[in-house]
């Protein structure tokens, strides 16, 4: 039987993808010497927010998924990315492939809204594997499951987070809102001449901005 390791050893911004994708480079080790034809391969991908530490900054940002720091003994629990698959071509030995990660700027999906609350430092994953392992031995085809004890930790720099974003994003955030808001916003830009949905929202904030005393 084939015994397999599973390493990440890096991350990139996958720059010409059609959505933001996020590339993962796994190194892939058999340690018997057994010839690997291909594998089938499946990662389920998590957020380990609890294996990292929070400035000011970043903790203010989490509150709406954490709650307050005080409470994150408790709260700071692992958040579901993806669950990707690949197919791994034939080696013996070992192995480097590129996992890709389609990602979502939409910040009512939790993940989208954690990456996007970190300043600096690095995003905590931990890599699930599955699947099927083909090979032959002899003139016999063998097929195996890949363990359900497979996994890889991985760090992702925040900065390829930003790159990623900035590639299909430029300098934008988004948000999502029903079609009556929408609606509503579409009637007050129209009716004010407004140019931009940045103007727009900028004479609604200026509207219900307090005096200066």
């Amino acid at each position: 039987m084939a015994e397999l390791v599973f390493d990440c050893v890096g991350a990139r911004n996958e720059r010409y993808a059609v959505v933001p994708t996020l590339s993962l480079r796994l190194r892939i080790s058999e340690s018997t010497g057994q010839r690997i034809d291909t594998i089938a391969l499946r990662c389920q991908i998590r957020i380990q927010p609890q294996l990292r530490r929070y400035d000011e900054t970043e903790a203010r940002r989490l509150r709406d998924l954490f709650g307050e720091p005080a409470r994150w003994a408790d709260s700071l629990k692992p958040l579901q990315l993806a669950t990707v698959s690949v197919m791994v071509p034939g080696f013996t030995g070992g192995v480097e492939v590129d996992l890709p990660v389609p990602c979502t700027y939409d910040l009512e999906v939790a993940s989208a809204r954690y990456f996007d609350a970190l300043e600096s430092g690095e995003i905590p994953l931990l890599l699930l594997f599955s699947g099927t392992v083909f090979s032959t031995v002899g003139d016999r085809m063998q097929v195996q499951p890949v363990p359900w004890s497979k996994e890889a930790d991985c760090r992702v720099p925040v900065s390829v987070w930003r790159e990623l974003v900035d590639t299909h994003f430029p300098n934008t955030s988004w948000i999502r809102v029903s079609r009556r808001t929408l609606d509503a916003l579409q009637d007050f830009k129209s009716r004010n001449a407004l140019p931009t949905w940045d103007s727009t929202l900028d004479a609604l904030l200026e509207a219900t901005r307090e005096p200066t005393p």
